[in-house]
């Protein structure tokens, strides 16, 4: 059966329907969508609460708990992480792959409703959820200054006209406003004056509220006229505050001015951002999981010069931080590969075929594979992404593969001169002989692929794209080259009839070839008259590959220069908030002085993100990459050892990646992590293992969120001496929050916004525990009792934060392998330290340990990576047996492929790189590769052993040299295709590099093995075969 005689027949319809293929690709490519990788995120949720003034073990206990007992019944929950710090609770909730986000939404609002009975009451607002994940760095960032403005003023426009118009746009999950200064109207008490005139905080607290109100009142419907019914019941400016009558002392009226002081000022005095140096509100854009950023950021900064507009002169919008830019540019780079792949295709076929109308076909046939690919992939709803481009790129080695063949095949009977045909015969009979052999390339080559597409949890939701994009450029290739390429070939591809007679006609071998045919074809009688020595060869090869695969360093995924990079900083414990800004500054400064920096953003205090008042974010954005003195990686270090030089300050430095796998950031990329019911013995046994891990040489940067050294004034109630004074404790409680907590006891409500009231005692007062000792209590009479009658002040270390993970206690040890150690051997010495700490005998068995994050999808690929290529070693045995109906051919075929996977662990570990996912990934492709010189030797030789009558020596002998202009110009296609991607320097090159050196290398070493070792296990297989028919 010959399918491409109707096409060669009817060219006029053949160059019809590649045209269609060619505008539907072209099309398609117009409408695809542009990311920097495939939007596979998990579907996460975060919950918010703020409760001002109370401790983490308040948060814990009172907010936390309740919400996890109902958020943990939800179905299709996969993992819930909890913060609780002082004053904020943060609360991540990751779900499985299989449910949509908007119904996990549900899941959540529900939860929350469920637990509002639980609750404190004063809460000042309730839980607030957004669908984000916090670990996921944000897609823009701007900073919003003004000279001439207060700060309060600037963070009201922001609040009122920048946040919520963004948060609207479609794909963004969170608008979260950095160093926020909301206005507010703060009362600031003197504890000792109002004790005097014999009133409470309390007393204070509950006269605002009563005196600040905004009720319905009703209105008149009389006969003829309606009105409605209004007051002044509201108090809106610090001057209506003052003349608050809070009670008449001996006939006269006692104004909140003369015993407090009021003012407007931040509701959060200790919260603060800076763009560079410059203070400034700093407004961070999340996407939601599963958003295209490309489009998200677009959507946005086309609303940013209407926001502008909106805003009074003077106050400037700044873009620090634009993660579109490193993408666009990644996107460009990878384009420029691919298109540098199909030019040194090309390259090549000429340089074999010597003939430009020869190399008009597959020229022609190359780019319309691949841009016929986008067709398929706008349907199945892909992006442009640096995988999908990859795919592209790698599969022009292939798409040219099935072209190269026919072409040469038919070229064969062209330049025959003893059955001279015409190109229409030649054609036909060339398409019929090697269309089989077409047919059995595609389907070997695609399932090859089939593994990839079985891979589980994000990272093979991440390749499917990869692998469905490269399987249809190849069967799209494979359809193209049997009907439009022997359709050129007997139309387009016509011998000159000097040529002919001459007999140096466009298909004769260049000289450069002929000699080395002539070289291959001496060796290869020498080889096949020493089988056993190749034979050993081949077992060595075998051994090399298995021992290369164990000595080569294993990681996970590259790390990308993404042109940003994270950094949070750790103070001492016990640092407070103003010593906390100074360090901040002090460290944004030496970092700015880097030439590699181009700005920065920079926030500290407690906001949900940024847990403790001792920790701090940045953002850190780098110039161009042409324009950087050194590479990222030293780059990354000489930034890590910039707060060296401040006391006190310690700074955790890791890029923005595209790929997050975490639900939290951590002080450093990979995550280790103990969890128990004991939340002490989670902490002892962690700090120990802490203090091992830090004198392990192969890791770096070791560090914990255990933080137990924070400073507390624990105020220990006399129960008896209380009861005897008639003050209750919760008259303690009361008197303790409404002087240190920023308590929130009153809102102002306005058209645009609600400001809140803050109740607290004066600035001289609120400096250390010995302004307790001035702190009076009310009495169930009414008398003023000192604080230091019913209770005494002890200073103890606390807690700073608690961490649960599927509300378990629980600590994360962060870490870094050290310069030069794979993530592999960083993995196996956090986990010999762990089992010797074990093997002690009094680690408590109820503490359990994991990894998080990319380490732990890093130890599920060291699992998976073997089974992986066996999968695909095993499907290409299925199919090419079902192909061939035999069971010794395959084995033949699959022979070759030690040789590649040697070749590219060897390539790997000369380029000093891991085996990391992409080179895995490479090396699968390998095996699709490799195969096909083996493919078309067998082919030929069984034909000729069927059809000619030779011996099994005499067919594979000449089928060698039959297909060795064949082979050495596919392999040189895919070589070619894969270089530019080896030796790419542009953005995003360390994504490609491994799989362009993985591929590079294995066909170096594997096409020269193969062409010798293939024909000896052919035959040896032969005599094998033929010796068990024989016997009885």
């Amino acid at each position: 059966m010959n399918i491409s005689a109707l096409f060669i027949r009817r060219p006029i319809a053949t160059s019809l329907l590649m045209l269609a293929l060619l505008l539907s690709g072209m099309l398609s490519y117009r409408l695809l969508p542009v990311a920097s990788l495939p939007q596979v995120d998990y579907p996460t949720i975060q919950v918010t609460t703020l409760y001002p003034g109370a401790s983490p073990e308040v948060m814990t206990a009172s907010v936390t708990a309740p919400l996890e007992r109902q958020l943990g019944q939800m179905p299709g929950l996969a993992l819930m992480t909890s913060v609780s710090s002082g004053g904020a609770s943060l609360i991540t909730l990751r779900f499985s792959l299989k449910l949509p986000l908007d119904v996990a939404e549900q899941q959540v609002q529900a939860a929350i409703n469920a637990s509002a009975s639980f609750l404190p009451t004063d809460l000042p607002t309730p839980p607030s959820y957004s669908k984000v994940n916090p670990a996921d760095a944000p897609i823009l960032t701007l900073a919003v200054s003004a000279p001439n403005l207060p700060m309060t003023q600037v963070h009201d426009l922001v609040e009122n006209r920048i946040a919520m118009r963004l948060s609207q746009v479609t794909g963004v999950g969170l608008v979260s406003i950095a160093g926020g200064q909301r206005p507010a109207v703060r009362v600031q008490v003197q504890p000792q004056a109002l004790a005097a005139a014999g009133l409470s905080l309390e007393d204070v607290r509950n006269a605002i509220n009563l005196a600040n109100v905004n009720m319905a009142k009703g209105g008149f419907d009389g006969p003829a006229r309606a009105s409605s019914l209004d007051a002044n019941d509201q108090m809106r400016s610090p001057q209506d505050y003052e003349r608050l009558v809070l009670a008449y002392v001996r006939g006269n009226p006692l104004r909140l001015g003369e015993v407090a002081t009021v003012l407007q000022a931040p509701q959060n005095q200790r919260l603060a951002a800076w763009a560079n140096q410059t203070p400034a509100i700093v407004v961070n854009i999340q996407r939601q999981p599963g958003a295209n950023v490309m489009d998200t950021v677009q959507r946005l900064q086309d609303q940013l010069p209407v926001l502008r507009a909106s805003l009074p002169p003077g106050v400037d919008v700044q873009v620090l931080t634009d993660r579109t830019v490193t993408i666009r540019a990644s996107v460009r780079d990878v384009q420029f590969e691919w298109m540098l792949s199909v030019a040194l295709v090309v390259m090549v076929i000429f340089l074999f075929l010597r003939s430009a109308s020869a190399t008009l076909i597959p020229a022609v046939v190359v780019p319309l594979s691949l841009i016929g690919t986008f067709g398929v992939m706008y349907l199945a709803g892909f992006s442009i992404n640096n995988l999908t481009l990859m795919a592209l790129t790698v599969a022009t080695g292939f798409v040219v593969d099935d072209a190269i063949v026919m072409i040469e095949n038919i070229a064969r009977y062209l330049q025959d001169p003893q059955q001279p045909m015409t190109p229409v015969q030649a054609a036909m009979q060339g398409a019929k002989q090697i269309g089989f052999t077409i047919v059995s390339l595609t389907f070997s080559l695609v399932a090859v692929l089939i593994p990839l597409l079985f891979m589980g949890d994000v990272v093979g939701r991440l390749f499917h794209e990869f692998a469905i994009t490269l399987a249809v450029a190849i069967l799209v290739s494979a359809v193209v080259s049997l009907t439009l390429t022997p359709m050129m070939c007997a139309h387009v591809w016509r011998p000159s009839s000097h040529a002919t007679r001459s007999g140096h006609d466009m298909h004769t071998m260049p000289v450069w070839l002929q000699w080395l045919t002539q070289r291959y074809a001496v060796a290869l009688k020498k080889v096949l008259q020493h089988p056993k020595q190749t034979l050993v060869l081949f077992m060595l090869t075998v051994l090399a590959t298995v021992y290369g695969y164990g000595v080569v360093p294993k990681g996970f995924f590259p790390l990308q220069d993404t042109g940003a990079v994270q950094v949070m900083t750790e103070a001492t414990q016990s640092t407070s908030f103003a010593a906390m800004a100074e360090r901040q500054q002090a460290l944004a400064q030496v970092l700015l002085q880097d030439p590699a920096v181009q700005s920065l953003t920079s926030f500290i205090g407690i906001d949900g993100p940024n847990a403790t008042l001792n920790t701090g974010r940045m953002t850190v954005n780098l110039v161009p990459l042409g324009q950087r003195d050194a590479a990222f990686p030293a780059i990354l270090q000489r930034l890590s050892a910039a707060s060296n030089g401040i006391s006190g300050l310690r700074a955790y430095v890791q890029p923005v990646q595209d790929l997050s796998l975490e639900d939290r950031i951590a002080r450093t990329q990979y995550r280790f992590l103990l969890s128990g019911p004991d939340l002490e013995a989670v902490g002892l046994w962690s700090q120990r293992l802490l203090e091992a891990l830090q004198q392990h040489r192969a890791l770096a940067e070791v560090a914990s969120d255990w933080q137990a050294q924070g400073l507390q004034a624990y105020v220990r109630i006399d129960r008896d001496a209380a009861s005897r004074l008639g003050v209750s404790v919760a008259a303690i409680d009361n008197t303790l929050y409404n002087a240190f907590g920023q308590r929130l006891v009153s809102t102002i409500f306005t058209q645009s916004n609600q400001y809140r009231v803050v109740l607290e005692v004066a600035a001289q007062e609120r400096i250390g525990p010995a302004a307790l000792q001035r702190l009076s209590v009310p009495s169930l009479s009414g008398a003023q009792v000192p604080l230091s009658s019913v209770a005494q002040i002890e200073e103890r270390h606390a807690l700073l934060s608690q961490v649960h993970v599927n509300q378990m206690p629980a600590v994360t040890l962060s870490f870094q392998p050290a310069p030069g150690v794979s993530l592999g051997e960083a993995v196996h010495a956090i986990d010999q330290t762990w089992q010797s700490l074990k093997q002690s005998g009094s680690v408590p068995e109820s503490i359990e340990s994991r990894y998080e994050g990319a380490a732990l999808a890093f130890q599920a690929s060291l699992r998976h990576n073997l089974w992986l290529v066996l999968a695909a070693v095993i499907t290409m045995y299925i199919v090419l047996g079902v192909l061939y109906e035999s069971y010794v051919h395959p084995l033949t075929i699959l022979s070759t492929l030690p040789s590649a996977a040697l070749g590219a662990l060897l390539a790997l570990w000369l380029s000093r790189l891991d085996i990391t996912l992409m080179a895995v990934i490479g090396i699968i492709l390998l095996i699709g590769i490799v195969k096909k010189n083996a493919i078309m030797m067998i082919d030929f030789a069984l034909d000729a052993e069927r059809h000619q009558g030779l011996s099994a020596r005499e067919a594979i002998e000449q089928a060698c040299l039959l297909r060795f202009r064949p082979i050495l110009m596919t392999t040189m296609c895919a070589l070619l295709g894969a270089l530019p991607l080896m030796l790419g320097q542009g953005v995003g090159s360390e994504l490609r590099q491994p799989l362009g050196v993985t591929l590079v290398g294995g066909l170096l070493l594997s096409q020269w093995l193969t062409l010798f070792t293939t024909p000896v296990i052919y035959l040896w297989f032969d005599r094998w075969q033929h010796g068990s028919s024989s016997r009885p």
